[in-house]
């Protein structure tokens, strides 16, 4: 058997799709499970929402799936077809790649996943590493976006190393090695806005069990986003040791000429789970994802690319 690139054993992959399973049963809204081909591997897609309704795509952060951010963005599936997209590389249910950080190679995954469900042009949403992959989408491929949403993304700026030492990197390793509840409860106080029991479960399970991915992807410059000039919504938490708050969003304003920023107060890079919030921020997205109507284009092709297998999920 060959060796997996993304996950230490087989054991440890087959936990991880088990909890992709629990997070989809939570889903508020029926989901459709799509496979798409791309030039780096078989992509996993939940699709969700009123057919004909504009199509937002949306990419999680690292070590998560569609089901865990799809979740978290119910109240906007009424109002919006959408696509979450199993990150290449990152989620248990794509191909079991590592693409590379540098060059266009996610903008190249992405145009291939749009092209395979027939999406000429879509709103766009990324988390964290996810807004990386936004990001670079932006900067290669600007035309397929109508409106770029980023929830404390990667790529914009770098957090303190001390502070990412001492508050993350040294807990993940001391709960790696020796994995204990109280070990576990100090890694996700740095990282997690909320005490969410299940969240907090599976983080424990998908630190020991992915080999994890520690490339710091490189960030944007006016240069790279010179071509996007399209309006943006960037949310930064103001205690998140990887992305800090402020900063993002200064630098968001610096890159993205027509950016709206948001400041989430008294949160770590993991926004609150609780439906109050989750209510909150999908009804801001929506408020900007919907105005000036007539600036934006919602264009689907005919028909889907070949290369597509469809089941429901």
């Amino acid at each position: 058997m060959t060796s997996s690139i993304m996950f230490r054993s087989p054991e440890a992959r087959a936990r991880i799709a088990a909890w992709f399973d629990r997070f989809h049963e939570r889903l508020p809204a029926p989901a459709r499970s799509r496979e798409v081909s791309t030039r780096f591997g078989t992509t996993h897609v939940l699709v969700a929402g009123p057919e004909g309704a504009p199509p937002l795509v949306c990419l999680h952060g690292a070590l998560a799936s569609s089901a865990h951010l799809l979740g978290e963005l119910g109240p906007l599936l009424a109002r919006y077809r959408v696509h979450a997209i199993d990150v290449i590389g990152q989620s248990v249910k794509s191909a079991d790649v590592r693409l590379p950080i540098d060059g266009p190679a996610y903008a190249e995954w992405l145009t291939d996943v749009l092209d395979a469900l027939g999406l000429a042009r879509a709103h766009l949403l990324g988390v964290s590493w996810g807004g990386f992959a936004a990001l670079r989408m932006a900067q290669v491929a600007p035309g397929r976006i109508d409106r770029l949403v980023l929830i404390v993304p990667a790529a914009l700026v770098s957090g303190s190393p001390w502070q990412g030492l001492t508050r993350i990197a040294i807990p993940m390793a001391l709960y790696r090695a020796f994995p204990s509840e109280e070990r576990l409860a100090r890694l996700v106080s740095g990282l997690f806005s909320t005490p969410d029991d299940l969240w907090c479960s599976y983080f424990g399970d998908a630190v020991r069990s992915y080999r994890l991915d520690f490339r710091p992807p490189p960030l944007a410059t006016p240069a790279s986003l010179a071509g996007f000039t399209r309006p943006a919504l960037v949310f930064g938490a103001d205690d998140d040791v990887s992305f800090p708050g402020a900063r993002l969003l200064a630098r968001a304003k610096e890159l993205l000429p027509r950016a709206e920023t948001e400041l989430l107060e008294g949160c770590r890079h993991s926004p609150p789970t609780d439906d109050a919030f989750r209510a909150r921020l999908c009804e801001r997205i929506a408020r900007f994802l919907g105005s000036d109507a007539d600036d934006v284009a919602h264009v689907a092709s005919p028909a889907a690319s070949p290369g597509i297998a469809a089941s429901v999920a």
